[in-house]
């Protein structure tokens, strides 16, 4: 993904990429850093899609520098995330799961139904490439979230191989498929009597999460402070 954004960001007039931190000393157009102390150029904002381990050290970096930030790291724990938006109190961050505007678009749609059809049963799909290491993924568990705020009892369940039963009304079934260069895919169904709703949206390549990287820093830009996510940068219409 950071070869990905720095790849993006030459599309931008307004936007450069000036250093980066990184483990592989690959090639770059920009220095790389193994430590975030290293760092010497001046910049307006970082743009993270590491690792959880990584983030307990960003995360020191940007409480000393005062630094904008946009995280896109994906299974933080509870705490972690507690942190990042009480650092928001005094510096613009930025924190998603999904860098995609399309699925924070499909995350409002989502919102929407889970409240207009309170009997229909809902379960999420997502697909991702035979590498990702965590399940469910960040979108679904987001998407599941948003569900949840509407309807207060529901409850995942991520395997019904066990379970000998009818399913119950409040859950909400959560599978996860890995496989091939899947780049990642998520569709939520809400089944009625007799219709269904599928909303999907599919990532043709990682593009998607390093355009919507780009604009959710450029939106920080204007911030003096704030925890904010993707939903933000939508409403905001930059």
């Amino acid at each position: 993904m950071g070869r990905m954004v720095a790849q993006v960001a030459e599309e931008y007039d307004n936007a450069e990429i000036v250093a980066g931190i990184a483990s592989d000393r690959l090639p770059t157009s920009f220095p790389l850093y193994s430590d975030f102390a290293d760092i010497k150029e001046d910049f307006d904002c970082i743009i993270d899609f590491s690792s959880s381990a990584v983030t307990p050290a960003l995360l020191d970096f940007i409480e000393k520098s005062g630094k904008r930030a946009v995280i896109g790291t994906t299974n933080l724990s509870d705490d972690i995330k507690a942190r990042i938006a009480k650092i928001g109190e005094c510096t613009p961050i930025l924190y998603t799961q999904n860098m995609s505007l399309g699925v924070n678009t499909i995350d409002n749609v989502v919102k929407y139904l889970a409240g207009a059809l309170p009997g229909f049963d809902i379960e999420i799909i997502e697909k991702h490439h035979n590498k990702k290491t965590d399940a469910p993924s960040g979108t679904a568990e987001m998407l599941f979230r948003t569900i949840q705020k509407q309807r207060e009892k529901v409850y995942e369940v991520h395997d019904r191989s066990t379970k000998n039963g009818k399913r119950d009304k409040n859950e909400v079934g959560v599978l996860s498929l890995r496989g091939g260069t899947i780049v990642g895919e998520h569709s939520v169904i809400f089944a009625g009597i007799d219709e269904v709703i599928e909303i999907k949206h599919s990532a043709g390549s990682k593009k998607v999460f390093a355009n919507g990287a780009l604009q959710a820093a450029l939106f920080l830009m204007g911030k003096e402070s704030g925890f904010y996510d993707m939903k933000d940068v939508l409403a905001s219409g930059e």
